[in-house]
């Protein structure tokens, strides 16, 4: 029953209080006082609760309690902003579909930086290129400053109150970090302000059918209203246009929309063609602003003076009020599912936040999933709008070569150095080599916290895990035989970087894309505008290369071992090659006649390969979506991977046994428990839950979880649960 303070019946909120924790759940009543009457669902309450004070968000309004009036607590204040009602709800459905806590679910929501006092950091801490460079080199650092350090690479620029201002001090001092001002409010430097807005070009024939479709669903009075469309275009094709000009349409309909991206930092050139286009109406919402610009950006969004979100996964939350359309862009990438928990699918919350709104859904991409080919109503652009072909690719045999760049590959880089052209080079490995053993004894070098190998970063530089961070100097001898032949196995960026140097050298310079190359604010955006400025280039990199990138100059495309992910023990592993190859391929030959693409693969006859090279995305979604139908796997049937972690194996092991026992039956092919890799100084046993009847599965782990929830904290154990993982 809902009531509001305004009636003579006292008005209790129920509240879900912030916690982290499984075993404990809401929502509990606390009696509002008179002062409170704004109060409603959505606001942010600080509460007490057991003996501390918490924040807590409000999910509905009551008049009665279980309890007794007299024995319920008050809340202590109102914390703005609140989340809108909508958001709320959403939380709820996220909890549901990913088997975690409303907690966790509504953490997801909040308005970033604004709740709590997190406001308050008036400093913002930037790794600089030396903090980078201390990672890998020789830099005395406590465990605190290389934690400090890692988690800047890693996330960005953070408010200095977050890490330590004593510790932060003490690094710029070194030169290690930069700490500058942080207004508490203002425009993000991102946004194009000022820029002279630009007017739409005239679309193809293809281009004009996708968006009638588009604009007809848009129309709330006409029968196909709210829509659920795959703009399956071809790379080059103009799906981008397609998506300017629908929101463009749904603003002139006094309705917001929200343009999902891969990731921010990878895509300047899409985030700069819709500022362009519709100027401060536009909002940019992603992890490399400061938490305070997010903030300013959030509040212009909640408030209705921005109506255009622009982001990555988490903008899926952006705060608008009438939502009229949701694109999501390059929908096959898997970074749209989060990695921790609640393990949210993007895409998916983005078709259920579409519902919620009555709004249109647009996915696109060139490489569509096969979930996404069943699911949603197909819109084709089958040709760039150049009219140029695609890039004949050609598909050279590795088997029996042990240098990383086939005879083939080298020709073809000299001949992009004699015409002064551009390259793109992509291999999906970063460092120097996959790691490092002992001639005389064999050992491998491993990390003492996960168990798996170290991988060599610099010629002659660090060790280093690239699970936990760990790093040690690279050894110059064997600890176990004190043999010095130490043998490097396998080639990463580093190493291929230093080879293109020294064949092709300053005619032909090297920009380098992966994580180690761009930390820090803005490098990946930099080198990224330095390449496209060259006169020539090869631009190497990781997959970083192939994502959301519009170069008109690129005549030579490559992929070095094409066949790293079809090695991986993973049902999409075929899914993924094919979309990494075709997504390479569509960056080559823009604007330039003569363009090619070369394909290293020791798996020349892999069927994702072969048809990857004829760029036929049809044929290859048939095939897959019949093996998949055979096996049970999406979009035929569901996944839901629990993971069971402790310091201790045994208590790990025995969770998962008993969950194995709570779940089985009702027609749920249950695997496991499976060791996994120890990661992080913690052991892991791993459960897979094959079915076709996902709500009813889900439920069923669910209650598993929550049934096991007390046992597991006794035992020391994390219970993780990803429903439909990556």
């Amino acid at each position: 029953m809902h009531a509001n303070l305004a009636d003579s019946a006292p008005v209790i909120a129920r509240v879900e209080p912030l916690t982290r924790t499984r075993t404990v759940r809401g929502p509990f009543d606390y009696r509002l006082r008179p002062d409170q009457a704004d109060v409603g669902v959505g606001t942010v309450l600080r509460v007490p609760f057991g003996r501390q004070s918490t924040l807590g968000v409000v999910l509905e309004l009551a008049s009665q309690s279980e309890l007794a009036l007299d024995r319920l607590a008050e809340p202590d204040a109102v914390v703005p902003p609140g989340v809108p009602p909508d958001l709320v709800a959403l939380a709820g459905w996220i909890a549901e579909q990913y088997c975690s806590t409303p907690s966790r679910a509504l953490s997801l929501v909040l308005a970033p930086g604004g709740a709590g006092g997190r406001r308050r950091a008036l400093l913002q801490a930037a790794l600089t290129e030396a903090g980078a460079a201390a990672l890998l080199g020789t830099e005395r650092l406590t465990v605190r400053q290389r934690e400090i350090l890692t988690q800047l690479q890693s996330e960005g620029p953070a408010p200095a109150a977050a890490l330590g201002t004593a510790a932060l001090r003490r690094l710029q001092e070194r030169g290690l970090v930069e700490l500058s001002p942080l207004a508490p409010g203002g425009r993000p430097v991102t946004l194009a302000v000022g820029r002279r807005l630009e007017g739409p070009p005239a679309l193809t024939a293809e281009q004009r059918r996708a968006l009638e479709a588009i604009l007809e669903a848009l129309d709330p009075a006409a029968p196909a209203a709210g829509g659920r469309f795959l703009l399956h275009g071809v790379t080059g094709s103009g799906k981008t246009e397609v998506y300017l000009q629908a929101v463009q349409a749904t603003l002139a309909a006094g309705r917001g929309a929200i343009v999902l991206v891969p990731e921010i930092a990878l895509t300047p050139q899409t985030v700069g063609r819709f500022q362009a286009r519709f100027g401060d109406v536009v909002a940019v919402l992603h992890s490399g602003l400061g938490r305070q610009e997010r903030h300013a950006e959030w509040l212009r969004l909640r408030r209705g003076e921005a109506r255009v979100c622009v982001g990555p996964r988490s903008a899926v939350f952006a705060p608008l009020a009438d939502i009229g359309l949701i694109v999501v862009d390059e929908e096959h990438d898997p970074s749209y599912k989060h990695e921790r928990d609640p393990r949210y699918d993007g895409r998916s919350v983005a078709l259920r936040r579409a519902r919620q709104h009555g709004a249109v859904l647009l996915a696109g991409s060139a490489t569509p999933r096969p979930e996404s080919v069943v699911a949603l109503r197909h819109l084709y652009l089958p040709h760039r709008i150049d009219g140029r072909p695609l890039p004949p690719v050609e598909v050279l045999d590795m088997r029996g070569l042990h240098h990383p760049l086939h005879p083939r590959t080298r020709m073809a880089l000299a001949d992009v150095r004699a015409d002064a052209g551009k390259a793109i080079v992509l291999l999906n490995r970063r460092g120097w080599s996959n790691f490092l053993s002992c001639r005389g004894c064999g050992q491998v070098w491993m990390c003492p916290n996960c168990e798996v190998a170290l991988v060599l970063h610099g010629a002659h530089g660090f060790l280093s895990c690239h699970h936990c961070g760990h790093r040690r100097r690279a050894p110059t001898r064997c600890a176990h035989c004190r043999s010095v032949a130490v043998a490097r196995h396998g080639s990463g960026t580093e190493s291929v970087e230093q080879e293109l140097r020294e064949a092709f050298g300053r005619e032909l310079p090297v920009f380098r894309l992966d994580a180690d190359a761009t930390a820090g604010r803005g490098r990946l955006a930099e080198t990224l505008a330095r390449f496209e400025s060259a006169p020539a280039g090869i631009l190497l990199g990781t997959q970083m290369v192939a994502k959301g990138h519009d170069f008109a100059d690129v005549a030579l495309g490559v992929v070095l071992d094409a066949d790293q992910t079809l090695r991986f023990p993973d049902f999409r592993a075929e899914e993924r090659t094919f979309a990494l190859v075709t997504q390479l391929a569509g960056r080559v030959g823009r604007g330039r006649d003569g363009a090619k693409v070369l394909v290293q693969t020791l798996a020349p006859e892999a069927r994702s390969i072969i048809l990857a090279a004829r760029h036929d995305a049809d044929a290859f979604l048939a095939q897959e979506l019949r093996r998949r139908q055979a096996l049970s796997y999406p979009p035929y049937g569901s996944l839901i991977r629990v993971v069971c972690s402790s310091p201790v194996a045994a208590e790990a092991d025995a969770v998962a046994a008993r969950l194995h026992g709570l779940i089985a039956g009702a027609g749920r092919i249950v695997l496991g428990p499976a060791p996994l890799f120890r990661l992080r100084g913690r052991s892991r046993s791993q459960l897979v839950i094959k079915s076709r009847h996902r709500a009813a599965t889900v439920r069923a782990v669910g209650a598993a979880v929550e049934e096991c929830a007390a046992d597991a904290a006794r035992r020391s154990v994390s219970v993780s649960v990803d429903p439909d993982p990556q």
